[in-house]
């Protein structure tokens, strides 16, 4: 003879959806799946009365808590998220960092080695006043600030000419001075050599 239990009190146990890729096993078997495999399970040990409730130990609680906070800067920047890091954002990034290189008759102070975590990118809005004197035309507009410097023409020039002056420091040595340049540079150099 069999004994019904009353249970007092309410109890309730959360109802699962049936996967229907974890229904079938490999073999195509019918089986009931392990309750392992299926995401939504929990060890018994986690489980009150068939719900999770977070550790009572506070180390853990605030891992858990850590994991749930957004990346932002804090409430005194206005919650400002860290961006995305995009190869187009990072080739801007090196050119600020390399800036004090780019024009000679500027000087900055020395950066911070590490870029900070946290920073946005806008775009200047110019003034209807500063339409003849201080306003890009749409030739110069460029999407980065990349495309930007390397359409600077005077920028380029400067950068030749330092290439070429590095090049010329570091060409080796030779009898430069003995070859023929022209009429008369014979006679010259034949001079100097007695």
């Amino acid at each position: 003879m069999a004994k019904n239990k009353s249970a007092i009190g309410l109890s309730w146990e959360p109802k699962l959806p049936a996967f229907s890729s974890a229904s079938k096993n490999r073999d195509g078997s019918g089986s009931k799946p392990r309750p392992e495999a299926n995401p939504l399970w929990k060890p018994s040990t986690q489980l009150v009365d068939g719900l999770f409730v977070p550790p009572n130990d506070p180390v853990k609680r605030n891992k858990l808590a850590k994991k749930q906070i957004k990346d932002t800067a804090g409430t005194s920047w206005f919650d400002m998220p860290a961006p995305t890091m995009t190869p187009e954002l990072q080739k801007d990034l090196q050119l600020l960092k390399l800036r004090n290189v780019m024009d000679p008759k500027r000087h900055y102070k020395k950066g911070d080695a590490q870029p900070n975590k946290y920073f946005q990118v806008g775009t200047v809005i110019e003034s209807p006043l500063d339409f003849f004197s201080s306003r890009l035309t749409k030739k110069e507009r460029k999407v980065s600030l990349a495309e930007e410097v390397l359409s600077d023409r005077n920028l380029g020039n400067y950068r030749k000419r330092k290439v070429r002056e590095i090049e010329e420091k570091n060409r080796p040595g030779g009898n430069e001075k003995w070859k023929i340049k022209g009429k008369g540079s014979y006679q010259r150099a034949k001079q100097r050599r007695h």
